[in-house]
């Protein structure tokens, strides 16, 4: 039970990682400004614990971090820009003086908008975390992919949802907020990033195929 490649240590081990992961998100998440880089480095260090790459949490989240700040803050502000126009959008329609019919289809349209925004935005940085793309590609793919694989994308919505759900109308689940501070962020990118996974591995480049070794023909020998 105690060795270090038992199932049980290496779940502890797993949970630990997690408890780390999600400690730094925190803390690099404090200025904010930030968020989008942490978020990227939060899916990026999830997804190689999901594959057991990860020999440190701590190298990896901030390899990551650094490599993508600038990047992945400015598809940070994009997204909270659309984000507060939306909620320009609801106020607006909350307060303007209009027939049923027109607020209602507004509304409908809105909730369509929104969705659908929010599709693209679950994929944002996570698809930063993974693959080298400018801006416009790293939107232009997101928006594709939220599309093409639409029920991994609402499976991750759930996946994120779901815990957001439970602590509002029920936070004594989450003992009022401390798992969230334990490992919350971290578990729920954990479970997210083995979908993201699967989605990203059809558009990764296949491996080379080892070359043989000089003292072995490339084809069997004739008799």
């Amino acid at each position: 039970m105690f060795q270090l490649d038992s199932p049980a240590m290496r779940f502890l081990s797993r949970v630990a990682d997690l408890m780390i992961l999600n400690a730094l998100f925190i803390l690099t998440s404090l200025p904010f400004v930030t968020i989008g880089a942490s978020l990227t480095a939060l899916n990026y260090t999830a997804m190689q614990i999901v594959h057991d790459e990860c020999e440190s949490v701590t190298r990896s989240y901030f390899a990551s971090f650094r490599s993508n700040v600038k990047q992945a803050t400015l598809l940070w502000l994009i997204v909270l820009f659309l984000g507060l126009v939306m909620a320009a959008w609801w106020v607006a329609l909350e307060f303007a003086r209009l027939s049923v019919l027109v607020q209602f289809v507004l509304q409908i349209v809105l909730y369509v908008v929104a969705a659908r925004l929010v599709l693209i935005a679950i994929y944002i940085f996570p698809y930063q975390a993974t693959f080298e793309d400018s801006i416009r590609k790293v939107l232009r793919n997101s928006r594709l992919m939220s599309l093409r694989h639409l029920f991994s994308s609402l499976l991750v919505l759930v996946v994120l949802a779901l815990p957001v759900v439970v602590t509002i109308f029920y936070p004594v689940v989450v003992m009022y907020g401390l798992l969230w501070f334990a490992f919350g962020f971290a578990g729920v990118a954990f479970v997210a990033g083995t979908v993201f996974s699967s989605v990203f591995a059809r558009y990764m480049p296949p491996k080379p195929s080892p070359a043989p070794s000089p003292s072995e023909p490339d084809w069997p020998p004739t008799q």
